[in-house]
Formats: C-alpha cells, structure tokens, sequence
C-alpha cells in the first residue's frame, strides 16, 4: 500500500467507487500514513486523527464563511457558489451567533423530548402504508419519514409532503455537491425556488394567525430587539429540509443496515429495547451520515508538524475521527454496548448540529417501531446500493424482507 500513491480529490469523495463501498479502509490508510494529508487535486488540507479533528472543530477563531477561502481551493470554489449570504451552518460571527439565538430554542433536548409522541405517530403512519413482505427501506421509510416530522414541526399542509421530500431530495443533491452535472443544477435552482416560494407564502398567512409550529416560532422569536427577517426565516426552513431531512434518512438506513450486518447486537436490541439510545449513538459513530466538515484557516495553524495558510480549505474528516484506534478500541466493531459512545458525527464547537436532539429522537423512534413491527426483518436478495453524494453516507436504495432466511 505504502508504494501506491496516496488519493486524491474524487479518490476522497463517495463519486468514487471504492470509496463510496468502504470508505473506511481509505480512510485508516489516510490516518496511517498522513493523518495531514493535501489533497493538492481539490487543494484542501485533510485530516483523520481524531483528536485533530476535534481541536480544528472547536477553533472558534477559525472561519466558515467560504466566501474567506482563498481563489481556488475547495471551500471557495465548491462550497461558496455566488457571493450569496451564507446559511447558519456556513456562517461567522456575529451573524451566526445571533441567527443561532433566535432559532435554537425548538431545538433543546427539552423542547424536541416534547415531539416524541407525534414523531411515534408518523413513525406508525408510515409504517402503516407499507404492504408488502418486501420493501425498498429508503424509499418507503427512512425517506419520507423524517420529511413528514420536519414538515407537522413546521405547521405544513400534509398533502405538500410528497413535494417537499422531492424538493429538498433535488436541493441537497446540488448544495454538497462539488461536481454537479448541468441538468442537476438548473433542477437543483428549480426546486429552492419553489421551496422558497412556498415558504414566504407560508410566513405571510402565519403573521395573520400565529400557531403552535417552528414557522410561528421563528416569527415570533425575538432576543434583545433582534428578530429574524423573512430571508431568514426562509433560509432557516430550507436548512433544516436539506440538513435535517436527508441526513436523518442515512442514519436511519445506515441503522437499520449495521444491525441486520451484525444479527448478534440486533438480537441484544430486541431483547433490551432500552439499549436503542446506546445504540444510536453507536451507530453514529460506526457509519455516520455525515463523513466531512471543514473551517477555514484564519492564520497560519500547524498540526502534527504541517503548518496550512490564512484561506486555506481545512476538511475535518469525521467518518475518519470516529473510527481512530487511539480513542475507541477496536473501532471497526459494531457494539451496541460500548461504553465510549462519544463521536465527531454532528461536528463540533459553535457549528454543533442545531438538528442533533431531534435525529436522535427520529432514529431511536423509527428503528424500534420497524423491529417491532418486522421480527423476521432480514436482507432482500434485491440489495442495497450506496448514494453518491459527496461528504454523505447513505444508501439510494436499500431492500429489505420482512420474513428471515
């Protein structure tokens, strides 16, 4: 392995096929052999170890605003489409710290604890339109589940739910993708379009008659004489579509997946239901949906003896950190009971994942709800195949059979 050169650009990215199938074995290379690796192809600095991962995460002089990145490098060139305001997940101080104040309070443990039972109920009422002893999970489950809870949290009309699933399916497929083809780009800018018209029709009728919803709650969300506008808002709504829905369908796939790979922990589950918290988080850490994020040099910073500019693109590989042999023992094992449980998977310091309580609660909800459901629930013959989604870990189809082998 040594004398073969070490990847670079897509070879990092699931448009690769060998990395899109395991991307584990490239990363451990990676964490072996350049734990600061330049990737001088999609000009990015490139970390694996866990502890660097971590530190780099937490760096709050460090930027997230790609319009900062130096011309040329991947933050800049991929990320920083146009020299539009970025999203909360992008954005720096001061911005970000007060967007973050006027929408985090829906999103405390408290707060999302409260949607449990109506997130049950959609978990039922999904499962409930399946028929057959065969079924695609991702297309008939973890797929529009999430859609449906993100859309009752936002007060939507239930009959818009099968358009926002394909709405924000087209959207994220263009926002983190480096490479978009021509015709993914104009379906990409179609579907924000009509996601934003949606949505400031949505806001108008709102101010007349404020409900129990988070579109009402961001109208109404107020910290020190600041309030959200309606770009905001929009802006807000189409983030946790594209952020919270497809993400949260990965974990759930990717869940469900480790667990039939792994029967012996799927017989602990169902026999200690009360493990499934324990065993979402491992399964956060084992396969997460998300496999990179990234900062911004602010200055000149070095790591294990490697100094990167001011501008430079600094990936922080999570899938990478959470699989590093000096933190987790025998990380490439799937445990449910595993005592260190802790990750990298909704990244870290002021940009921790807003949405992080809530695909907790959807992944827990939904997993036990299938088992339950599906005691034979097994493997199909029809498969399963990962999505090629570039810093996503999720499958576009994966086949399931209700009745064992």
């Amino acid at each position: 392995m040594a004398d073969l050169p070490l990847p670079q650009g897509i070879e990092l990215t699931s448009l690769n096929e060998r990395f899109r199938r395991d991307p584990y074995a490239v990363l451990r290379r990676l964490r072996d052999e350049a734990p600061v690796h330049e990737d001088t192809q999609l000009k990015r600095y490139f970390y694996t170890r866990h502890d660097d991962v971590k530190d780099l995460l937490r760096d709050k002089a460090l930027w997230s605003d790609p319009r900062k990145a130096n011309p040329g490098t991947f933050t800049r060139e991929f990320l920083g489409r146009g020299d539009e305001e970025p999203s909360m997940l992008m954005m720096d101080e001061p911005g970000h710290r007060r967007l973050r104040s006027l929408v985090s309070k829906p999103f405390t443990p408290g707060a999302v604890e409260k949607w449990r039972p109506r997130t049950r109920e959609v978990v039922q009422r999904v499962l409930g339109k399946i028929d057959s002893d065969e079924f695609d999970l991702i297309a008939d489950f973890a797929g529009p589940m999430p859609t449906v809870v993100i859309a009752e949290m936002l007060g939507v009309d239930p009959q818009m739910h099968a358009d926002f699933k394909r709405w924000s399916d087209l959207s994220v497929r263009v926002a983190f993708n480096p490479f978009p083809a021509e015709d993914e780009l104009k379906e990409g800018e179609a579907a924000r379009t009509c996601l934003n018209e949606f949505f400031s029709k949505e806001i108008t009728l709102r101010r007349k008659d404020l409900g129990d919803d988070l579109l009402s709650d961001m109208i109404r969300a107020e910290e020190e004489g600041e309030k959200l506008s309606e770009e905001e808002i929009i802006t807000q709504c189409n983030l946790l579509l594209v952020a919270g829905n497809v993400t949260t369908t990965d974990l759930i796939g990717n869940g469900v997946k480790a667990l039939l790979d792994h029967p012996a922990q799927l017989k602990k589950l169902r026999e200690n239901p009360e493990l499934i918290k324990n065993t979402v988080e491992e399964i956060l850490r084992f396969d997460t949906p998300v496999t990179n994020s990234g900062r911004i040099a602010n200055r000149t910073i070095e790591i294990a003896g490697c100094p990167a500019h001011k501008g430079n693109s600094l990936t922080t590989s999570l899938a990478a950190a959470n699989h590093d042999p000096a933190i987790y023992p025998d990380p490439d094992k799937f445990d449910i009971e595993r005592d260190d449980t802790h990750h990298q998977s909704f990244g870290g310091g002021r940009h921790l994942c807003l949405g992080a309580h809530l695909a907790r609660l959807e992944a827990q909800e939904a997993i036990l709800a299938l088992l339950r459901k599906y005691p034979g629930l097994a493997h199909s013959d029809k498969g399963f195949e990962y999505a090629s989604v570039p810093s996503f870990r999720g499958m576009s189809y994966f086949w399931v059979s209700t009745r064992s082998h």
